[in-house]
């Protein structure tokens, strides 16, 4: 069987994306070896993966390190698992010979976590996106925020004004009843698009989607592909979504406001992306193919309402041989 290395880039508590790459080797013939670089040793991942002490995304001597262990470990492929890893990940690609990621291009991938360049891009392709009006409410995202944090509503005149360092939020027209959409998609080196699975987020913690159901919609589907082919963006990526409620009457269809809207894109894999491999497009094993350059082919039989709910679950470490 050949030997796979696969490094995770702060993969602490994706066990169960883990276990669908381990999984996926064995369908291909592979030994799926997984290591996960992280700040500490007590991470969830270590029950399936070696854990590689590292340093933060933001230290100068990362990609030294990174490449010291990629050659010790025999690192085939790097999966960045959070934001500050996915340019990480695709520059060591890019100046260690042997290693593969699935991020495209560095630098067009890391645009998408500004909120406001990223925006741009998609205004200039034609996407849909929230309205940039000045009606209340509004919501201001921190330029480069994740997961959700900093997030303000701003119902009147008075909030907008206290707002600090305006120039580092994105402020559009906040919709509301709304329902939120996460659209796993992988496209291959090549350009070619090989699966875009929409799910609601119907329960949210901390930014992640703690339930989440797949649903099949031919316009979501569509506008998927419209912004992935507009980014230019290949490997694993998440795009979110807003649905506004269905119009009503004459008035609401005269609106003319677009049913789905376009929020951010995220160029790696998701939270709940483990929830596409469930409904049939497995992910992981597309990820090793594009890798090793083996035949890939559209997913369109993946399921629908396939919705999975997350737990709390504990892995121990037994600790008393530090004091020895």
């Amino acid at each position: 069987m050949k030997r796979v290395g696969i490094l995770f880039l702060g993969g602490a508590k994706r066990v169960s994306m883990g276990r669908k790459f381990l999984e996926a080797g064995k369908r291909l013939g592979l030994e799926v070896e997984l290591f996960s670089y992280e700040l500490s040793p007590w991470v969830p991942v270590a029950e399936i993966a070696e854990i590689v002490i590292g340093k933060r995304w933001s230290d100068p001597g990362l990609p030294d390190d990174l490449a010291r262990v990629v050659r010790d470990k025999g690192i085939d492929i790097l999966i960045p698992f959070v934001d500050g890893a996915v340019e990480v990940a695709a520059r060591c690609r890019d100046s260690v010979r042997g290693v593969w990621t699935p991020v495209g291009d560095a630098s067009r991938a890391a645009g998408m976590f500004d909120k406001i360049s990223s925006d741009r891009i998609f205004r200039e392709a034609g996407l849909p996106v929230p309205a940039s009006v000045r009606e209340f409410p509004m919501i201001a995202k921190p330029r480069f925020g994740s997961a959700s944090k900093g997030i303000r509503i701003l119902a009147s005149p008075a909030e907008l004004e206290a707002l600090d360092n305006r120039g580092n939020y994105l402020i559009q027209e906040y919709i509301s009843p709304r329902k939120e959409i996460t659209v796993d998609c992988y496209v291959a080196m090549n350009g070619d698009i090989i699966c875009t699975v929409p799910r609601y987020r119907i329960e949210v913690q901390g930014g992640e989607a703690s339930v989440t159901r797949t649903f099949r919609n031919l316009e979501v589907e569509a506008l998927a592909c419209r912004t992935l082919e507009a980014t230019g963006l290949r490997g694993a990526v998440t795009i979110q979504m807003i649905e506004r409620p269905a119009p009503g009457n004459a008035a609401d269809n005269a609106a003319k406001e677009p049913r789905y809207v376009l929020m951010e894109i995220n160029p790696r894999l998701g939270g709940g992306a483990v929830c596409a491999c469930h409904a049939g497009a497995p992910l992981p094993e597309f990820i090793l193919r594009d890798a090793l350059t083996l035949p890939l082919s559209p997913c369109a039989d993946w399921k629908p309402d396939i919705l999975i709910t997350r737990y709390f679950s504990e892995v121990c470490f037994d600790l008393s041989h530090e004091a020895e």
